[in-house]
């Protein structure tokens, strides 16, 4: 048999109501036993020819039932579109069954039909409104529908061509912390044996191996070396952390007896693999056991079962390795649900991957991780999103470095095989940049740009040549930045980058005052012929209180300037006032008064046109001094701009040693 999905095709048969004996056809007898055999693949071709004879309108009846055990034959071999329509048509033949809108909302689901799933699910609850799996089924396709108009996850999948053949390859598994072989399970055409499952119409599966050469590529596969493959299914791997144990699932199969599946080890011998010899977990031989997955402490043995004492369908259960005698244990129901949980991963003791269609998800077996809280005694369960998941089953997933690994799908396969993809997170990019620059666009030489987070981080750059910087940040940290270089006051600034699952570039520049020349504070405004501040001056003075905080042994003179309308006495009575206004408010902000003095200028000091002037108002030649003769000599329009340039705010550092004790 496919031992991929043990658990999905190896079940406690339906208890379908059959016709009699009398009438039924010899076809729908051998049929019927195909089935209770668990021989889906053969079953489904058989019942097929049986419904396609059946056209008489007395045939109705059987048809729907033919139709009914065929769709349930597709399902359990991952066929989702052909189970949809055999469903329809068991409905559409008035099968007495609800349960055939439940089915059906599960393969229309699987097949990202979502709308329609939705309408089955909620016609099957008008019958059952209290079956958690059909509530689970609406929910899980009603996020789905959701999904599709929502950013995906920033996973990046692909399909891992080198492992994948025509057929099933599935269930990828590292051999050790190495990561230079990836082991899985493979239907090819080149496995051991010549038989095909009547279960799948696959031969069956054996255990491939695909080692990276010298340069880090991964090489096409091989079967594993030794007596490990034989012509039963073997797969489903999982290895000790020392690479020397293997724990693998086998199809047990007997001829008059349904197949089921147990836990195997086999022991590595430099790189041959021994026969498998039975891992003893259960005492009954009705149980299925598989998908072993060894804990990365090894202490620990998780697996698959549908023993008794479950939540339904199948259960993630684990074992001590170290001492087995009673301590078997279920992982409970914030796991497992009245569906299937399979497939477990431990990445680490808190934190365990698995796929099921219990849970919410987009169809078919989903992949899930789940975190345990740390006392141990709860466990938070999260759907992997799109495109880790798809409306098929995703399953069988391995981690190598960081967020990169490979997992399984049949995702996109018509007839419904898993081939091996690979997925990867790719790493955030956030980052901040930005120029450090003086008061006239210049860049800033020598300066240097510390930049410290709540996370712990601390990072130093000094800036290039050109000014520019670049720091890499993390998601979701506040910052202090602080820029300074010899000659120049400090600046600092404060921002917090946010938690979006997405690239981020910040940009900040630093404009550094010169400690040596007065420094134009832009922004500030009085009412006219007054020495009133007006309120849109607050924010310009606030960013001046916040620069003298942050150089505290820096005093300064405030100087104010007017232009050269008025006489010289009242434009020298006017500035001096509007400078002591601006220190006024820089004490009222809480700046010492002992470092502050101020002082009016009236027009005595016309503005020279510096780079930035020039940059903003070309038509002003760099280097040339804005006083009366000169801007007597331009326009009118352009006197009044010269004239706005002249009436400014100025502060000179005039100490940088003062101590306030």
């Amino acid at each position: 048999m496919n031992i991929r999905r043990f658990l999905y095709i190896i079940l406690p048969l339906l208890a379908l109501a059959l016709l009699s004996e009398g009438c039924k056809s010899v076809k729908l007898k051998d049929a019927d036993e195909q089935f209770e055999r668990g021989e889906y693949n053969d079953a489904a071709k058989t019942y097929r020819k049986i419904y396609n004879r059946l056209t008489k309108r007395e045939d109705r009846p059987l048809r729907g039932e033919v139709a009914y055990k065929m769709a349930i034959c597709h399902r359990k071999l991952n066929q989702a579109s052909r189970a949809s329509a055999a469903y329809q048509n068991a409905i559409r033949y008035e099968y007495p069954d609800s349960m055939a809108f439940y089915w059906l909302g599960r393969s229309l689901q699987a097949e990202g039909k979502y709308t329609q799933a939705i309408q089955a699910y909620r016609t099957f609850l008008e019958w059952q409104p209290d079956n958690l799996l059909a509530k689970e089924g609406l929910k899980g396709s009603m996020r789905a529908e959701a999904a599709k108009k929502q950013p995906k996850t920033r996973y990046v999948v692909k399909n891992a061509k080198i492992f994948n053949s025509r057929r099933a390859d599935f269930a990828p598994m590292y051999l050790d912390k190495s990561l230079d072989q990836l082991y899985f399970t493979t239907t090819n055409e080149k496995v051991t044996g010549d038989n095909r499952s009547e279960i799948t119409g696959m031969k069956k599966s054996d255990i491939w191996v695909s080692k990276k050469n010298e340069r880090g590529e991964w090489q096409r596969p091989e079967p594993v070396e030794g007596e490990l493959n034989s012509e039963m299914d073997e797969g489903i791997v999982s290895f000790s952390p020392d690479g020397q144990t293997m724990y693998l699932t086998m199809a047990r199969r007997a001829p008059e007896s349904s197949t089921s599946v147990e836990i195997y080890t086999s022991k590595r011998s430099d790189a041959t693999w021994s026969a498998p010899v039975k891992f003893d977990i259960l005492n009954d031989t009705i149980s299925a056991v598989g998908h072993p997955a060894v804990s990365p402490d090894g202490r620990y043995l998780y697996f698959t079962s549908d023993m008794p004492g479950g939540y339904g369908g199948k259960d993630i259960w684990r074992i001590n390795l170290m001492d087995r005698a009673g301590s078997l244990e279920n992982l409970g129901p914030q796991i497992n649900t009245p569906g299937d949980e399979m497939f477990p991963y431990m990445r680490n003791d808190s934190t365990m991957y698995f796929s099921s269609d219990g849970h919410p998800g987009f169809g078919g077996l989903d992949l899930f991780v789940a975190r345990r809280n740390a006392t141990g005694d709860f466990w938070s369960v999260e759907n992997m999103g799109l495109p880790m998941n798809s409306p098929g089953d995703d399953f069988g997933i391995t981690f190598g470095e960081g967020e990169s690994g490979f997992f399984s799908s049949n995702r996109g396969d018509a007839k419904g095989y898993d081939h091996i993809f690979s997925f990867e997170l790719p790493e955030l990019k956030i980052s901040i940049s930005g120029w450090v620059v003086d008061k006239d666009d210049e860049p800033v030489p020598n300066a240097v740009i510390r930049i410290v987070g709540d996370d712990g981080s601390n990072q130093k750059e000094v800036a290039r040549d050109d000014g520019s910087f670049h720091f890499r940040l993390e998601r979701g940290v506040k910052y202090v930045m602080l820029a300074g270089a010899p000659g120049y006051l400090n600046v600092k600034q404060e921002f917090e980058s946010d938690m979006a699952e997405e690239d981020a570039e910040y940009g900040v520049d630093f404009v550094l005052a010169a400690i040596n020349k007065p420094q134009v504070v832009e922004n500030i405004f009085y009412d006219f012929d007054k020495a009133t501040l007006r309120p849109e001056s607050k924010e310009a003075l606030d960013e001046m209180a916040r620069m003298l905080a942050d150089n505290p042994n820096v005093t300064i003179e405030m100087g104010s300037h007017t232009d050269r309308h008025g006489s010289d006495a009242y434009n020298d009575r006017l500035s001096e006032r509007r400078a002591k206004s601006v220190v006024d408010y820089l004490i009222s902000a809480g700046v010492d008064p002992r470092r502050l003095t101020w002082k009016g200028y009236g027009e005595s000091s016309p503005k020279k046109v510096t780079k930035r002037i020039n940059k903003e108002y070309p038509q002003f030649e760099e280097g040339v001094v804005l006083d009366e003769a000169y801007i007597e000599s331009l326009d009118p329009e352009q006197q009044e701009v010269a004239d706005q340039i002249n009436r400014r705010t100025e502060f000179q550092v005039t100490s940088t040693t003062f101590d306030m004790f």
